[in-house]
């Protein structure tokens, strides 16, 4: 079995092996993990002379491990493995056989292997298992650990139990950490004496001559420090071994493998700090340890210091030592947080906060981000600390004197390192980590803010001043860099001037923050463009006046100066810079429109030559780079971007002092160009030719963008103007674009991509058009929805159709008559389509919602009628129908809960007038009166027994959330029934519904009962109770 093993792992792992044998090799492989016989040949086959292969020998153990962790294996089985792998290791590490050593990943599986069988064995049968490893690390018994191999195997065995049971990193069930801990108990009460001594003897033995045993047992000390006793490490006899460690620090010329060491000693003082104790227990450690001499040495050696800010710079000791820092910081503040501010506790707390935060300071303003980020928690953490103490005491110059170096260390890491470049596509991951970075460092500055207004408007407003003043000296010659921070610490600076909703109130800055953001923004516009010389800079000049747009509101002498210098930047050679400036423009006309009509003609002209539309088919490369953070350069984000500069002309052009001519004017110039590029490629497209397609599909989405911009009016809003529609030259005008999207549709509209460009065109369209675009409903409808049309496209349609009814409810009537039963129709076509997938589950679960969310808008909007019109009267059995079916559907709650609306509001609208009295409910005064003949019977036969249907569902679960919602609108739907047909309804219920259900006398009257005297929404809550308790309430 052996051989058939090693030849099966051999074939499976081997890449040139026929694809069926390794199959089922595989197959062959994968069978032994579950064959509680496997671990004998396995383990054989790992301990056997010659040697096989490390991935034999690996896989091997693998079976072993398997057998081991799943518990098929019994008590007997894991002594005699236990055995057998002991008498392994004793030949190989002190029997001096000759034989070279197991490599470091088979030392790696065999200390693993050891940790399962100490996880299962060590409770009882293997009480003797630390000394057992133990003895591979001396050549002679109770000898000293002159045992390299043996050593090195023993701290990886130590150190593999701690991932077992002491790393809290590691993901672990309850059962499983109960277990954990009932063997750290085990450890601690029997052999972690002898643990720690044997640590201290490794050091001592190997501290100079072996670096990898230094490194293991290390490591070992700072991973087991956490859970065992703090004096077993912290003792004059450790501490003397650690610090001859840390004293490599001072060295400059390390051999290779020192500064591991090095790292791991300082790793060793971080995870003693990290240990849970008591504040003032802390403190005491602390001190003992001499921490801040030890952080002060470690700063000022060589590597750290006199390499600083040099190629040799040492940041790996850099970042483990801000890590010390970090974690002791953290601590000290959880102190300050946590006791009373009058004890001696808290006071030596303060001061060591005093002593630490310069060594918090020197690794944040680390050159390197890495450093730097590793305390950005300690400093959170303090400036937390400060906040709320400046709740309490309000600030205080003590404060002050940690605030600002801590703020003037952040403008430091917020300035683009002097060695940085911008814009290059090599530069995407530094620039995305150091925008990440600035993101963090923000964060940072608003609470400064929170602590100490003051200090941080001041700070703010003299950087920004001073930056502003060097321009007017220096002109182009200042750092781009130094500006950019300017302009960055502006546009963090609203967070607080702005942060009650705009920079002014009643035509006053609402705060001294507004105020000098609105000084600021004063300097900033009268600077000379000349000056923002540098991307990065310029885009930062229109983020500003975007985000400050209310500014110009109130200082108009500034809009057109700005508007040429964004007209400008529009043209920069740069895509990266030219696209985003198409969306700042955008945003800066929308904003100011009211104000630029009077330059329309002059921005259109300037933009004349960045107009026209060139759809390029994207490669595959490109495609696959449109999935990334950064594809401005890609045609179809470029073609998204110049979709900006339409919306920003329609703005302008659509503005309210633009006279009506010249609106006119100005469109019909845009559309031109845009009409001719359709009409010759529209040819090519019918043809088929893949690009003139997709040049329609842009000339249609430019057009729908233009009129998007135009008009701000939505059809059906009650506000005042701009809650009007264009005036009729101008609705004319955009007529031709309606008419050239129709003609595109009609000829191409079994494309994806036009039928989208179009759906788009006309929802935009509606707020220019209004009730004229009402006519050409039904070409729209057979355009765009087409035997092709998706069910995403059908739902997407149908909302918009909701929209134009609302919209124009009074003038809609006639035309949705016409096309109603063709349109839902098509809907249904739709639905009834199997479904191919998830994603297409999806899609038709969100079509049925849009198909019943149109017919509550047609209802609730007085159009039922229309529903139920001669020529609609024929589909009216079906429509039921497919409420009925949804309403019916337990495994789609949320459809099924539309459904019963939909079914109540029918009552509501054809069920004619109430039949009970308000002042006495339970009395019928009245006859039904349907405004259907026969709907009051049809009502009680169709729709009631549809509440009953789906609680009787096999899946459902009345205790669901949703489910409950589906029974509170069932239960709307039997209580407006009630209202509609009074003691016609509650005959029916008694003699027939609740009967043939099998309910009693006393049921039947207890629940009429409560449907006649209960309210809505009492009754609702009662029906829910009902059904969850099985029929009793």
């Amino acid at each position: 079995m052996e051989e058939q093993i090693v030849s099966a792992v051999e074939i499976a792992w081997s890449p040139t092996s026929e694809q069926n044998l390794r199959i089922q090799a595989t197959e062959y492989c994968s069978q032994l993990r579950n064959d509680p016989s496997a671990w004998q040949p396995c383990l054989s086959i790992f301990t056997k002379t010659p040697r096989y292969p490390d991935v034999v020998r690996i896989f091997g153990l693998e079976i072993v491990n398997t057998g081991i962790q799943t518990g098929i294996l019994d008590k007997q089985v894991l002594t005699t493995i236990k055995d057998q792998l002991l008498d392994y290791l004793r030949r190989l590490y002190l029997a001096d056989e000759g034989s070279a050593f197991d490599t470091t990943s088979i030392q790696n599986k065999t200390a693993q292997t050891l940790t399962y069988l100490f996880s299962t064995s060590y409770g009882n049968e293997w009480r003797t298992y630390f000394d057992d490893v133990l003895r591979l690390t001396s050549k002679t018994q109770n000898g000293p650990p002159d045992n390299a191999s043996g050593t090195i195997f023993y701290l990886r065995t130590i150190n593999a139990i701690h991932e077992e049971i002491g790393d809290q990193l590691v993901p672990r069930s309850r059962a499983e950490q109960d277990h954990a801990n009932i063997l750290k108990d085990m450890v601690r009460e029997r052999d972690v004496q002898k643990i720690a001594v044997s640590w201290q003897n490794i050091l001592t033995q190997w501290r100079e001559s072996n670096d990898l045993i230094a490194e293991l047992c290390l490591k070992a000390v700072g991973r087991w420090v956490s859970w065992i006793n703090i004096g077993l490490v912290v003792n004059q006899q450790m501490l003397d071994l650690l610090f001859e460690q840390l004293a490599r620090a001072q060295k400059t010329n390390l051999r290779e493998g020192e500064e591991s060491i090095r790292d791991a000693a300082v790793d060793v003082f971080t995870e003693i700090i990290g240990k849970k104790m008591k504040a003032q227990d802390k403190l005491e450690m602390i001190s003992f340890l001499s921490l801040e001499t030890i952080v002060s040495q470690l700063i000022a050696c060589p590597p750290l210091s006199e390499r600083r800010f040099s190629s040799q710079y040492d940041t790996d000791l850099a970042e483990t030592v801000a890590r010390l820092v970090n974690n002791t910081v953290l601590d000290v503040v959880k102190i300050l947080d946590s006791e009373p501010q009058e004890s001696q506790t808290w006071q030596r707390a303060e001061n060591l906060l005093q002593a630490f935060l310069p060594h918090a300071l020197r690794f944040f303003a680390d050159e390197y981000d890495e450093v730097c980020s590793t305390v950005i928690p300690c400093l959170s953490e303090v400036l937390g600390f400060l906040r709320k103490a400046a709740k309490i005491e309000g600030p205080s110059p003590q404060r002050t004197v940690m605030l600002l170096p801590i703020l003037k260390a952040i403008f430091t890491k917020m300035r683009y390192d002097d060695t940085s470049s911008w814009g290059g596509d090599e530069d995407e991951t530094d620039e995305a980590e150091f925008q990440y970075l600035r993101k963090r460092l923000g964060t940072l500055q608003q609470t400064i803010a929170a602590v100490d207004e003051q200090l941080y408007m001041d700070a703010v407003t003299n950087l920004v001043g001073q930056t502003f003043a060097n321009l007017g000296t220096q002109g182009t010659n200042v750092d781009w860099r130094d500006l950019d921070l300017a302009l960055c610490e502006m546009f963090s600076f609203g967070e607080l001037a702005i942060k009650s909703g705009g920079l002014y109130q009643k035509n006053r800055p609402n705060s001294p923050a507004a105020e000098k953001l609105v000084q600021m923004m004063l300097r900033l516009v009268e600077l000379d463009i000349r000056y923002f010389n540098h991307p990065a800079t310029q885009l930062q000049y229109m983020e500003l006046c975007v985000r400050y747009c209310s500014f110009f509101e109130k200082h108009t002498q500034y809009i057109n100066p700005v508007l040429q210098n964004f007209l400008q930047l529009v043209h920069h050679p740069s895509i990266k810079v030219k696209t985003r400036s198409w969306y700042l423009f955008q945003r800066y006309v929308r904003y100011l429109r009211s104000h630029i009509g009077n330059v329309a003609e002059t921005v259109i002209e300037n933009l004349t030559d960045l107009l026209p539309i060139k759809a390029e088919i994207p490669e595959e490369e490109e495609a696959d780079e449109a999935s990334s953070e950064d594809h401005d350069s890609t045609a179809d984000a470029v073609f998204n971007s110049q979709l900006y500069l339409f919306e920003a002309i329609g703005c302008i052009c659509g503005a309210s002092s633009v006279p009506t001519d010249r609106q006119v004017l100005y469109t019909q110039s845009v559309m031109r160009p845009v009409f001719a590029d359709m009409e010759q490629h529209l040819p090519g497209a019918k043809a088929g030719d893949e690009r003139a397609v997709l040049q329609v599909h842009h000339d249609l989405m430019a057009l729908g963008t233009l009129a998007r911009g135009f008009s701000d009016w939505t059809p059906g809003s009650a506000s005042a103007a701009p809650g009007s529609p264009p005036c009729p030259e101008v609705q004319s005008a955009f007529a031709r674009v309606s008419e050239a999207t129709l003609v595109a549709l009609k000829s191409l509209r079994t494309s994806f991509n036009i039928r989208t460009a179009a759906r788009f065109a006309f929802s935009r369209l509606i707020g220019v058009l209004g009730s004229h675009i009402l006519p050409q409903l039904p070409e729209w409808i057979e355009g765009l929805l087409t035997e092709t049309s998706t069910k995403d496209e059908m739902a997407l349609f149908l909302r918009l159709l909701e929209q134009v009814i609302f919209g124009f409810k009074n003038e809609i009537s006639v035309i949705l008559d016409e096309l109603f039963t063709h349109l839902l129709q098509r809907v249904f076509t739709g639905l009834s389509e199997p479904s191919t997938g998830t994603d297409d589950e999806i899609q038709i679960a969100e079509l049925k919602r849009e198909y019943l969310n149109f017919l509550i808008v047609i209802l609730n909007n007085d159009l039922g009628s229309v529903i139920v019109s001669a020529a609609n009267q024929p589909f009216f059995g079906t429509l039921v129908g497919t409420i009925e079916h949804f309403a019916k559907d337990a495994e789609d709650a949320h459809t099924a809960k539309m459904a019963f609306q939909v079914l109540s509001n029918m009552c509501s609208v054809w069920g004619g007038p109430e039949a009970v009295g308000d002042s006495a409910r339970g009395s019928a005064i009245a006859l039904p009166q349907p405004s259907l003949p026969g709907f009051d019977r049809f009502m009680m036969t169709r729709f009631s027994p549809l509440c009953w249907a789906i609680p009787m569902h096999r899946g459902f679960n009345p205790k669901d959330a949703q489910a409950r919602q589906v029974l509170a609108e069932a239960a709307g739907l039997q209580k407006t029934i009630y209202l509609k047909t009074g003691q016609e309804y509650l005959s029916w219920l008694k003699d027939n519904e609740l009967r043939n259900m099998g309910m009693n006398g006393d049921m039947i009257n207890e629940y009429l009962r409560n449907l006649v005297e209960l309210d809505q929404r009492a009754f609702k809550i009662f029906f829910q109770n009902f059904i969850t308790k099985g029929g009793t309430a």
